[in-house]
């Protein structure tokens, strides 16, 4: 199947996630946006709660659904 899937990001962008206080909380979503089709990246700073996902053909929905999986939030807005 070519060409790319609707919403599908190519490059970086960042998101902000509420609740991550710890490494466990970074490794918690790091991991699970990893598992994210077209993810090839995932950087998390704690002290500001940007999640920094880097690839190609990830979607926004995808990568909120892992960090909900994570039991996290995307702060919307």
């Amino acid at each position: 199947m070519s060409g790319t899937r609707e919403g599908a990001t190519a490059g970086a962008r960042s998101y902000t996630v509420a609740g991550m206080t710890c490494g466990h909380c970074r490794a918690a979503v790091t991991e699970e946006i990893g598992k994210v089709r077209g993810v090839t990246a995932v950087e998390v700073d704690l002290t500001t709660g940007r999640v920094t996902v880097s690839g190609d053909g990830f979607t926004d929905a995808g990568v909120g659904a892992a960090v909900d999986e994570a039991g996290y939030q995307v702060v919307r807005g």
